[in-house]
Formats: structure tokens, C-alpha cells, sequence
């Protein structure tokens, strides 16, 4: 029987990515310079969304509908917050952006301000933890690509708080910490010098992985997609969500 997972070695991984980006479709003249822009800037450029997760987020903003936006807690100024903004031009939605770094918030303002999303995008800065607890109405989309350890308390507060509409759904990234959430064995492709930095984010991640399997409250599925990607919805007849 095939399994879930193609066996690709690093260099074919960078070829399909390259046959799949080219086969979707086309992100935005902006989605691309912003891109551009974040792999000059950034060194770690690896750890953001490229543009065929770009495409990824904006195909299901677009599908969604949502009427309130993303919460996306800690993250880069790569195409994520413009592709929410563009896959919600029908709606209107508000998404609301978390932000911690000071690099980042500054990035991220460029952002808002370069491509005009301002009059949508509100950026909170400060603790994720603190910045939710101050969210009062519920959102329909929300992506979590944050510091992994703070993975299982963001969703747990998220959920605690009732914050995921009725018809919503989270999308959490990185979700396989570079393969180390499964086995420490399963990338022996990965640098030294980073190995620490994602096994210590895998163990975290097991964590929230056993989370998201016992609370009663949601449906979750992990997919082999990018990096690893949990998506978590209400369970049907969720009799808890009250507003």
C-alpha cells in the first residue's frame, strides 16, 4: 500500500515544490516581492512560508469566507498576513496579527504600510498568551506558527475562550519540527547546528500532538503537508461553543 508520504530526498523535495508552485496558481506581483524581500532580509528565511504556501492560505481564506480573520501568533512579514488579506477581499475581514519581536513588528508594519493592508490588518504586540487573552469575539480562520513550545496553551486558550467560530478552523505549521516530532532519526539532512534547536521544538510538539488527540472538545488531522500541518475544528454537536 503507498503511503501518505512520498519518499523524496532533499533535492527532488525542492524539485516538486518548484513543479507544484509552478502548476498552482499564480500568487500576486505582490505576494512575490514580499517574498523576495524576506529572503534578503532574513536569515532564517527557511522557517517562513513560501509562496506556495502563500497560495496555500489565500486558496483557503478565499474557500472559508471568513468575516474575521487570522490570528497568527509570533510570525514573519512573509506572505501570509497579504495572503489572508487577499483571500478575503469579498468579506472584508478583519485579521488581527500577534507579534513579539521587535525585528518582526517593525517588518510587519513595512508590510501593512508597502501594500496598503492597514485599513484590515491590526497588529497587537506583546506575549501571544497575553495578546489572546484580550480577544473577545470569535474568529473563522485561525493559522498558529508561533514558538512550538507555546503550541498546546495558545490552542487550549484559544478554545478555553471560545475564539474558533462554530463553522472555523485552526491551522497550526510546522507541526513535524523539521521531521524531529516524529523520530530524532527521521532527517538525517538536518544541520547540526539547528538538530538541538528542532528536537528540542519536536518534543514540544509530540506534546501538543497528544493534546490535540485526547481533548474531547475537537477534531483534529495531522497532514504530511509542508513541514506538517494540524488542522483542528469544533467536534460535531460541540455542545460547549455558546454565544
Amino acid at each position: 500500500m503507498l503511503s501518505s508520504v512520498l519518499p523524496f530526498t532533499p533535492a527532488v523535495a525542492a524539485t516538486v515544490t518548484d513543479y507544484c508552485t509552478g502548476s498552482s496558481n499564480d500568487v500576486s506581483d505582490n505576494m512575490k516581492d514580499l517574498w523576495n524581500w524576506t529572503c534578503d532580509e532574513f536569515e532564517d528565511a527557511d522557517k517562513m512560508s513560501s509562496p506556495l504556501q502563500g497560495a496555500t492560505m489565500k486558496f483557503l481564506a478565499e474557500w472559508q469566507q471568513p468575516k474575521r480573520g487570522a490570528i497568527k501568533p509570533h510570525q514573519s512579514p512573509t506572505p501570509n498576513a497579504l495572503a489572508w488579506y487577499e483571500g478575503t477581499i469579498s468579506t472584508k475581514a478583519e485579521i488581527v496579527t500577534l507579534e513579539l519581536d521587535a525585528k518582526m513588528i517593525a517588518a510587519s508594519r513595512r508590510t501593512f504600510d508597502k501594500y496598503k493592508l492597514n485599513d484590515r490588518v491590526k497588529l497587537i504586540e506583546g506575549p501571544a498568551q497575553e495578546s489572546i487573552e484580550t480577544l473577545t469575539v470569535p474568529f473563522d480562520l485561525i493559522f498558529v506558527d508561533a514558538n512550538k513550545e507555546g503550541y498546546e496553551g495558545y490552542v487550549k486558550q484559544i478554545l478555553d475562550k471560545q475564539l474558533l467560530s462554530p463553522k472555523g478552523f485552526i491551522m497550526c505549521d510546522n507541526v513535524f519540527a523539521r521531521g524531529m516530532t516524529i523520530s530524532t532519526e527521521a532527517n538525517p539532512e538536518l544541520p547540526e547546528k539547528v538538530r538541538p534547536y528542532w528536537t528540542e521544538n519536536g518534543k514540544a510538539l509530540r506534546r501538543f500532538n497528544i493534546f490535540c488527540k485526547n481533548d474531547t472538545r475537537i477534531d483534529s488531522v495531522l497532514l504530511p503537508l509542508y513541514d506538517g500541518v494540524t488542522l483542528i475544528k469544533w467536534k460535531s454537536g460541540q455542545p460547549n461553543y455558546i454565544r
